[in-house]
């Protein structure tokens, strides 16, 4: 199924239907639907689709050969500046777009391939209407090696499309069938990724799911973690050691060097390739400058933050047949697993309805800190500001199966009052829904929201 990224869509059809050359690189990481992205958009059209693969100079050359070809018979070029002159007499008699998927594969398989590329460019590719696209999942391979200002290729991208995983909106799309509340957490432990999104089958029930994608040793997710490690990172076992120590709680530095038994610079330097892959994040209060001692990590991967939480520390039991005790006993942890999911869900919303809001915000983001007023630390789940007009939405999500009463949005009201903004508006959002006396308080400047009114 191909679900959504029609903004992706309508980048490339743009550039294809121009008249001039255009070099666009697609990067995302793995399981994000990259190459399910390229072939949806050159159906139809005259296409020589490379795949690199991981192994030396010489194998990439005869697959490269084979594809512009379309023969596993094909003659091999010598090399490859001979293949993309090949390339360049077919895009001089007509349309073409050309695809390498898992550039980096081939450009670290041959050190010259950036710049043989790049002579291809500028000296014959800018004289056609070729279409070239390079894709690849090393994320930081693509931004320093392709996109960078230290890459060959600097300069000559059109564009660029740096793929993310889908919103909770366009997930919904995978399991229709499901209820929304199912969807909720089919997208919390998955993470949005396309991939992940797919294995869920909506004809049989969540619990089931659940079962089968993470509680079953034989799975394809049961073991996707560790492989992503694997093929991303030269010491997988002690990232494992830190995603398990975010994942359990540990999110200032100190707390991490502690549950690892390392100090903070090695835990520091192990932690930013985590970050260049999209698993962790590190985030600071919104609206603050100084770039503070608050800041905090979080597993951004949401099924990273799953499996770390719930299945790393019961793979014994799984392993001898026992992933349906496990998942009994930890399923009554999944809606306070679910609060931060809820929060991303209700941010996205309020980027989707934002011309219907009272703020025209810049930003929206948590907040942690110190009240000054009652003097104990708080935190706000979103503030939606707008530094010119002084105006901000205070917000809370609520992910509980009891309403919500009126006492969180005095509560809410509160909290706002340590921040100076002249106008100040306040959104509250419910899985289960408002109380009566809540329900009574809405108004011009209070709004809530339930779940099953957002979608």
């Amino acid at each position: 199924m191909f679900v959504g990224r029609e903004s992706e869509i309508k980048t490339l059809t743009e550039h294809y239907l121009s008249d001039n050359f255009a070099f666009i690189p697609i990067y995302g990481r793995r399981r994000v639907g990259k190459t399910k992205l390229i072939e949806e958009f050159v159906k139809g059209k005259k296409v020589i689709f490379f795949t690199a693969i991981e192994g030396v100079y010489s194998q990439n050359l005869e697959l490269l050969s084979q594809s512009i070809f379309g023969s596993p018979s094909a003659p091999v070029f010598n090399d490859f500046s001979a293949a993309l002159e090949h390339i360049y007499t077919i895009a001089a008699k007509e349309k073409i777009v050309f695809v390498i998927d898992e550039y980096p594969y081939l450009a670290q398989s041959e050190r010259s391939v950036s710049s043989i590329l790049q002579h291809a460019i500028d000296h014959k590719f800018l004289s056609t209407n070729m279409l070239l696209i390079l894709s690849g999942s090393s994320m930081s391979f693509m931004e320093n090696q392709v996109l960078g200002y230290q890459s060959p290729l600097y300069g000559r991208r059109s564009g660029q499309i740096k793929l993310l995983p889908e919103s909770f909106e366009n997930s919904r799309s995978y399991a229709p069938l499901f209820t929304a509340q199912e969807q909720a957490i089919m997208y919390g432990v998955t993470g949005g990724v396309p991939k992940y999104l797919s294995l869920f089958n909506d004809k049989n029930t969540l619990d089931n799911n659940m079962l089968m994608q993470f509680f079953n040793k034989d799975s394809f997710l049961y073991e996707e973690t560790d492989n992503l490690l694997k093929q991303e990172l030269s010491e997988p076992a002690f990232y494992k050691a830190i995603i398990t120590a975010i994942a359990n709680g540990g999110s200032q530095m100190k707390d991490i060097a502690g549950k690892t038994g390392k100090d903070s610079g090695v835990c520091s330097m192990y932690i930013k390739p985590l970050m260049e892959l999209g698993i962790v994040k590190r985030q600071i209060p919104i609206m603050d400058k100084t770039q503070s001692k608050k800041s905090i990590y979080k597993i951004s991967d949401g099924m990273f933050r799953f499996w770390y939480r719930f299945v790393y520390g019961n793979t014994s039991l799984i392993n001898i047949g026992q992933g349906e005790f496990v998942y009994e006993r930890i399923k009554e942890q999944i809606p306070a697993f679910m609060g931060e999911v809820f929060e991303d869900i209700c941010t996205q919303y309020m980027w989707s309805n934002y011309n219907e809001l009272p703020v025209k915000f810049q930003n929206i983001g948590r907040w942690w800190g110190n009240n000054p007023i009652r003097k104990r630390q708080q935190e706000l789940d979103f503030i939606a500001y707008d530094d010119t007009s002084k105006s901000a939405i205070f917000g809370e999500c609520k992910w509980r199966n009891e309403k919500v009463s009126e006492d969180i949005i005095d509560e809410l009201i509160t909290k706002s009052e340590m921040f100076g903004f002249k106008e100040k508006y306040y959104q509250v959002f419910s899985k289960s829904g408002f109380t009566a006396s809540a329900k009574k308080r809405a108004n011009d400047k209070i709004m809530l929201t339930e779940f099953a009114e957002m979608f």
